[in-house]
């Protein structure tokens, strides 16, 4: 029987999480339907546009993405911190592009004046709100529902597009979250339908390759600030270098079907992360098949069952490619 959302999600264990939807009805997101040869590939902007609208209104950042033909894949930090330094009017005004609120946080918002047990009211308002706004399970459900609504619409029906839960995954350290955001980001590769990263459409890589060639980050992505430090700033604890032709190397293994060696220029990046050449190429190409609802080294995993009260490990002998 599935866990709870809430008992999936673990702040303290880890902010990093993998998350994927699927239409339900096998219907196609986004591509061409081979049987009808009716074209959906516009539906992809429609993903795209909303996931980075999101992810300028929530406390929850966007670290990879990709869409894909009948699916979705996300990889999602949440910033509770970032959260809990927004003001009452700056949670308002985040929770207004999305939904009317109440008549009294409107009120609150315009500058009106509202007798102290309206204010009382704004205030609970504003601690709901706050939480919604880094919750991942509200964060797929406004990513989501209004897709399906679109997608229902042109077809011309009614009924689910997605199935009813999305699958979720914790990722407990670097190199699970290093291994999940290539995975991610090759999703176009393994599936043939692009020859690179860089023209891989709708994808996080591409759109980071794009704004590195002007020397910058995508401003609605999480950025790449560097490897662990003291201070570190808000961010991805790799180095974009690194991370784009580690992406560069796996995808030109993938694509050339040669799975005995890797380049040796990703060798300082997995030496870093402790995960040996062999065991990074199948965990890059058959993350989902490998990995559970939690994945990362095996201490990661112990701790995070020990913290979380869980009996037994979840797929343990799987991520012992990431040790």
């Amino acid at each position: 029987m599935p866990r709870a959302r809430r008992q999936q999600i673990s702040l303290q264990d880890t902010p990093y999480y993998h998350c994927v939807s699927r239409c339900v009805r096998r219907a196609f997101l986004c591509g061409e339907d081979p049987a009808s040869g009716e074209s959906f590939e516009h539906r992809r902007g429609w993903v795209e546009r909303r996931l980075l609208f999101l992810a300028s209104i929530f406390a929850i950042d966007v670290c990879a993405y990709s869409v894909m033909s009948n699916h979705l894949h996300v990889v999602l930090h949440i910033n509770a911190e970032k959260a809990e330094k927004w003001s009452t009017l700056e949670v308002l005004q985040r929770w207004h592009k999305l939904h009317k609120g109440t008549m009294f946080t409107q009120q609150f918002v315009r500058g009106e004046s509202l007798p102290d047990y309206a204010l009382d009211l704004v205030d609970s308002s504003v601690e709901t709100f706050r939480n919604r706004l880094m919750d991942i399970s509200w964060f797929m459900k406004e990513l989501n529902e209004p897709i399906a609504r679109q997608a229902n619409f042109e077809d011309q029906c009614t009924g689910r597009f997605w199935e009813g839960r999305f699958k979720s995954q914790a990722l407990l350290d670097e190199s699970a979250l290093a291994a999940c955001m290539a995975y991610v980001d090759l999703n176009p590769l393994r599936a043939k339908i692009r020859e690179n990263p860089e023209t891989s459409e709708f994808t996080s890589v591409k759109r980071r390759v794009v704004a590195a060639k002007h020397q910058k980050q995508p401003t609605l992505l999480y950025p790449f600030v560097g490897n662990p430090r003291e201070n570190m700033p808000d961010g991805l604890p790799f180095e974009l270098s690194d991370y784009l032709e580690l992406v560069d190397m796996t995808g030109r293994i993938i694509r050339e079907d040669k799975r005995g060696a890797i380049d040796a220029s990703l060798l300082p990046i997995l030496q870093r992360l402790n995960i040996s050449s062999e065991n990074w190429l199948c965990i890059a190409t058959e993350f989902g098949a490998r990995t559970g609802a939690v994945v990362g080294a095996e201490q990661s995993i112990a701790h995070y069952c020990d913290s979380n009260k869980l009996n037994r490990k979840p797929r343990s002998s799987h991520n012992r490619l990431l040790a």
